[in-house]
C-alpha cells in the first residue's frame, strides 16, 4: 500500500512520532496503522516523541582528542541525575569518540554508534532513560598539540564545562594551563580580529553614553573612549587577558614564552543559552489537590 501524507499525518498525531518515524512506521507495516503503533512502540519512538517538548538543558559536555584533532560534544537530558548515570556516560562517551572523524554535528547525528546512527542510539537512550535527550553541538580544532581540560568532571572526559586548545608549537603541559585559564575567565574570542564586530559597536556605544554623563568635551571623551576599548578588548579575548597562571603576563606574552602560538580553542558548558523552564512542583501539587 502506498504510504500518503495524511497517513503520516494521523498517525503523528496519535503518537507524536516523527514526521520521518511515522513514515518508516507505516511502510513497515504496508499502512496498517494500528501496526504501525505497535512498531514505533517497541522501538521506543512513540514513548520518546511524548517527552520531546519538555526541557532539556542538564547533561555533559565530553571531550576527545586524537592526534592533531581535538572535538568537543554536548548531550542534553532533563535532569543533572542523568547526568551521574553510567549508561549516559557511555553513550555520550561513544558520541564524543564518533565525532572525531566527522565535521559537524549533522554529520554527527548520521554518524554509526554501535551499528546505529548517533540520532537513533540517543532515541533509545530517552525510552529506556525515561527522559528528553537531545545532541545539541560539536566544536572542533586542529594544531601540532591539542590539549583538553574537562572542569567538574562527572567521568573521564566528560563534566559540565569542556574547553580544548590548540596551539603550533609549544607542549600539551603549556596548552593544558591555557584550557585551564580558558574555563575559569571565559574569553569571548581568541582576539581582536575574531570578535563580534557587533559585541564591539555595543559596547563603545555604552562607554560613550557614559562618558557624556560626565560631561566632559567631546575631545576628551574620545580619549576616554579609546582607553576603556582597550581596556575591554583585554578582558574579553583570550590573548589579551591575564594569564590565571601568571598574572603578570597576558596570555599572548605566556604563549611566547613557551614557545608556542594558539591557533584555537573550544569552550563548551552544558545549558549554555538554553532557557530553562522554571518548575513550580508546589503550586502544581496544590492546583491538583484543589481539582
Amino acid at each position: 500500500m502506498a504510504v500518503t501524507a495524511k497517513m503520516v499525518k494521523e498517525l503523528r498525531e496519535m503518537t507524536g512520532a516523527g514526521m520521518m518515524d511515522a513514515k518508516k512506521a507505516l511502510t513497515e507495516t504496508d499502512g496498517d496503522q494500528e501496526a504501525a503503533i505497535d512498531w514505533l512502540r517497541t522501538k521506543g519512538l512513540a514513548k520518546a516523541a511524548k517527552k520531546s517538548g519538555r526541557t532539556a538543558a542538564e547533561g555533559l559536555v565530553a571531550v576527545k582528542v586524537e592526534g592533531g584533532k581535538g572535538v568537543a560534544v554536548e548531550v542534553n537530558s532533563e535532569t543533572d541525575f542523568v547526568g551521574k548515570n553510567a549508561d549516559f556516560q557511555n553513550m555520550v562517551a561513544g558520541i564524543a569518540g564518533a565525532a572525531v572523524n566527522v565535521a559537524n554535528v549533522e554529520e554527527l547525528a548520521n554518524a554509526e554508534l554501535n551499528g546505529k546512527p548517533v540520532s537513533e542510539v540517543i532515541t533509545d537512550a530517552i525510552a529506556t532513560i525515561g527522559e528528553n535527550m537531545s545532541l545539541r553541538r560539536m566544536a572542533s580544532v586542529e594544531g601540532d598539540v591539542v590539549a583538553s581540560y574537562i572542569h567538574n568532571p562527572a567521568a573521564d572526559g566528560m563534566g559540565n564545562i569542556g574547553v580544548l586548545v590548540a596551539l603550533k608549537g609549544g607542549d600539551e603541559a603549556f596548552g593544558k594551563q591555557v584550557a585551564m585559564h580558558i574555563a575559569a575567565a571565559a574569553p569571548q574570542s581568541l582576539s581582536e580580529a575574531d570578535l563580534d564586530p557587533a559585541v564591539v559597536e555595543k559596547e563603545k556605544n555604552v562607554q560613550i553614553e557614559i562618558a557624556r554623563e560626565s560631561g566632559k568635551p567631546e575631545q576628551v571623551i574620545e580619549k576616554m573612549i579609546v582607553g576603556r576599548m582597550k581596556k575591554f578588548l583585554a578582558e574579553v579575548t583570550l590573548l589579551g587577558q591575564n594569564f590565571v597562571i601568571n598574572p603578570d603576563l597576558t596570555v599572548e606574552a605566556a604563549a611566547k614564552e613557551a614557545g608556542a602560538e594558539i591557533v584555537g580553542y573550544v569552550r563548551m558548558q552544558v545549558g549554555e543559552g538554553i532557557e530553562k523552564k522554571e518548575e513550580d512542583f508546589a503550586a502544581e501539587v496544590a492546583k491538583a489537590a484543589q481539582g
